[in-house]
């Protein structure tokens, strides 16, 4: 086998019950095993796919102030959405917390249930790869946090009432994030009897190029996105415009200690240091900068696993939106920063995803061929 983050040659052994393997060098998760692991994927993507149609048929929340209720239902949000002209933020919301979450849930099901079913013809190393590589952008969870953070903001001023398909869309985020947990490549492609395809190299200058392209197409980006509001609300007539760093303060204000901080770390912290941390890795291979090899790959891990949530900002406008129409008695629009803040999220992703963490490691041993030749 090859680590796929740091390029080490290394055999794999056979594994217990829950026995996980990692690289010995960089000590990255390789593959994990577990008895009928096969079985509680597949049994967690149909009780998924369940809850997920559940959640798609009642009301997901209802909203009334001085006598007026409004309902929602997950479809209807983005109706609404695309109602109002606000077709992009409806299409991005569409995308990442149904669309990508539904197809992950139905490529699980249709390449395990391909097994038993002749008619059923599924081209299993695409879809693996298909797969996983959607992964990243299936964000449910992400959104469920968003929802909740917009109901603390809204609960001051009106009575929020949770539906059955709120309820029904937790159950779907908990029974997705079981079967992610069993999902495993290397397992799929050990139970399918497939090939075990060697970890691809990405040229040093195209890895490098294209991270300093998307690193500063995101540093663009920023700018307007903390800079214009990210929603206008509207209230007897007034409107009242807010930035990300108006609406920590608000919150804060308003005693939601903890959610202001989820939301400052979300929405200010979490990019700046993404753009921070990338900028430096990419410089240190660039500039075959030698030294803290650990410390470079855990760094890396932790802004590839965090950087997503910084979406849960981008979902609370959407749900805000969806939900606060009520005429010239309150309503809430989306500012510009919405679309510049989520590509700002999107270009941060695909800059992590471009960098080849490999290089961190070549550039090590390329200095230490060169002093051994010295």
């Amino acid at each position: 086998m090859r680590c796929h983050d740091c390029g080490l040659h290394f055999t794999l052994p056979a594994l217990d019950h829950k026995q996980s393997a990692h690289c010995p060098r960089c000590s990255a998760h390789f593959t994990a095993y577990h008895n009928h692991a096969i079985q509680n994927l597949l049994a967690y993507a149909c009780t998924a796919f369940v809850f997920f149609v559940i959640s798609l048929t009642f009301t997901f929340l209802s909203f009334s102030i001085n006598g007026q209720q409004q309902s929602i239902t997950l479809l209807g949000s983005l109706s609404v959405l695309v109602e109002k002209n606000y077709l992009i933020l409806a299409i991005l919301q569409g995308i990442f917390m149904l669309i990508i979450p539904l197809t992950v849930v139905l490529l699980v099901i249709t390449m395990l249930l391909s097994e038993h079913i002749k008619w059923l013809v599924i081209p299993t190393r695409k879809t693996i790869n298909l797969l996983f590589k959607i992964l990243p952008w299936a964000m449910a969870e992400v959104f469920l946090v968003g929802v909740l953070v917009s109901l603390i903001k809204v609960v001051s001023m009106a009575d929020i009432s949770l539906g059955m398909s709120f309820y029904a869309y937790i159950l779907f985020v908990v029974s997705l994030v079981c079967c992610l947990a069993y999902l495993d490549r290397h397992q799929l492609e050990v139970h399918f009897q497939l090939d075990i395809k060697p970890v691809e190299d990405i040229p040093k200058h195209k890895s490098i190029q294209a991270t300093w392209a998307y690193l500063l197409t995101a540093c663009m980006l920023y700018v307007p996105a903390n800079v214009l509001p990210m929603m206008h609300t509207q209230l007897l007539g007034d409107t009242e415009p807010s930035t990300i760093m108006g609406g920590v303060i608000l919150l804060w204000g308003m005693g939601s200690y903890p959610i202001a901080i989820v939301i400052f770390v979300a929405s200010i912290v979490i990019p700046v240091a993404k753009l921070v941390i990338l900028a430096w890795l990419n410089y240190s291979v660039m500039h075959n900068i030698d030294g803290q090899l650990k410390r470079k790959i855990k760094l890396y891990r932790i802004t590839e696993f965090i950087g997503r949530w910084s979406m849960i900002d981008v979902f609370v406008v959407a749900v805000l939106v969806s939900l606060i129409q009520s005429g010239n008695l309150v309503s809430i629009v989306p500012g510009y920063a919405v679309i510049a803040f989520c590509a700002v999220v999107i270009m941060t992703m695909i800059a992590a995803l471009s960098f080849d963490t490999k290089l961190i490691w070549k550039t090590s041993s390329m200095r230490r061929n060169t002093v051994g030749q010295v």
